[in-house]
């Protein structure tokens, strides 16, 4: 199966076996895992911040984000398609009666800032008004087909938050793939933002594990929310040890998935009956239509997946792609022509 429905599909490399295999551990919760303080450090001065949380899954360091940040009836402003918004099962709502405000998602994955001040309260001082406790971003954002936030457009951003008094929170679960394909690195990135989630087991590679970053005292009150939702884990340096193998070792070759992916589009646009955006294309996510006449997406995809070329329906008519370690560039090639295939013996 030439497997393109996301990078969680990643397995660890042998590197990483051999490093949880052999492990120092100790018990986490009461922060004596040397190994899961050793990926902490580094990836806490990776992203500019001051301290850091090895979290169970990007969900969970998303959710305890916004508890720590945003008081109890207290609301997130969030964009209508972002993972925070669509994927993650309402938590901020369930766990800390948060309300989310959904804003519009600009094409580019920004919030535009007359959007993000029509939130906003006519009167803060009323007490009928939810009061915003947070702004959350998305870079690379996923719906939006991997774009990445320009620094400029994050400087307003920041900005615009600041002058309301409002924190930032950055859901950059890809945010090395921002990196690489910018040359920014990902602590200027950061920087804008006054916490950060990522997730090691996407392009990275890890089995498992996303990281919250932030100043110590909002990594302090993170660490009790972990607790709280059940991701206090014991000899978590079993996986922390990969985590530090993905973040020494992996960053620079998700350049790799990018080409992957460039190529991957450019197949996609010579196919008749596909349409994609082929110059939109920037890091390793590829979002297509099909137009072939008679053929829907489920009865698209599952014909792919009779083929042994399997991708994800994205809604709004899209199919998505994701390019990862696990893909070569025959891969690719093959998955072009088992699209051609399926579209053309639909006519």
């Amino acid at each position: 199966m030439i497997e393109m429905r996301s990078d969680t599909f990643t397995l660890p490399t042998p590197q990483m076996v051999s490093a949880m295999t052999q492990a120092v551990l100790g018990d986490d919760v009461y922060g004596e895992d040397p190994t899961v303080n050793r990926l902490e450090e580094l990836a806490a001065g990776m992203v500019g911040k001051a301290a850091a949380c090895l979290m169970p899954s990007g969900t969970m360091a998303n959710l305890a984000a916004l508890l720590v940040h945003v008081p109890r009836g207290g609301k997130v402003l969030v964009g209508n398609e972002s993972d925070i918004y669509l994927y993650e099962a309402g938590g901020a709502s369930v766990c800390g009666g948060i309300v989310y405000e959904p804003i519009p998602t600009q094409s580019d994955g920004t919030l535009a800032m007359d959007d993000l001040a029509a939130a906003l309260p006519p009167d803060p001082d009323d007490p009928q008004f939810a009061l915003p406790g947070l702004i959350c971003v998305e870079n690379t954002h996923n719906r939006m087909g991997g774009q990445v936030l320009s620094q400029v457009y994050l400087a307003q951003l920041r900005g615009f938050a600041a002058g309301h008094g409002i924190p930032v929170h950055m859901d950059g679960a890809r945010i090395f793939n921002a990196a690489v394909a910018t040359g920014v690195p990902a602590k200027h990135i950061a920087a804008h933002a006054d916490s950060i989630q990522f997730c090691l087991s996407k392009g990275l590679s890890a089995p498992i594990g996303s990281i919250l970053a932030g100043d110590a005292g909002f990594i302090e009150g993170a660490r009790r929310i972990r607790k709280m939702l059940g991701g206090g884990m014991r000899q978590a340096g079993v996986f922390a040890a990969a985590g530090v193998v993905a973040l020494t070792s992996m960053i620079d070759r998700l350049a790799e998935d990018h080409e992957l992916a460039a190529q991957l589009a450019a197949g996609l646009a010579d196919v008749d009956g596909i349409e994609v955006d082929a110059s939109s294309v920037t890091t390793n996510i590829v979002l297509f239509r099909v137009t072939a006449k008679g053929l829907d997406d489920k009865r698209f995809l599952h014909a792919a997946r009779q083929r042994g070329l399997a991708m994800a329906d994205f809604g709004h008519g899209r199919i998505r792609a994701v390019t990862h370690r696990g893909l070569s560039s025959p891969d690719i090639s093959a998955a072009a022509a088992i699209v051609a295939d399926v579209v053309r013996e639909a006519d």
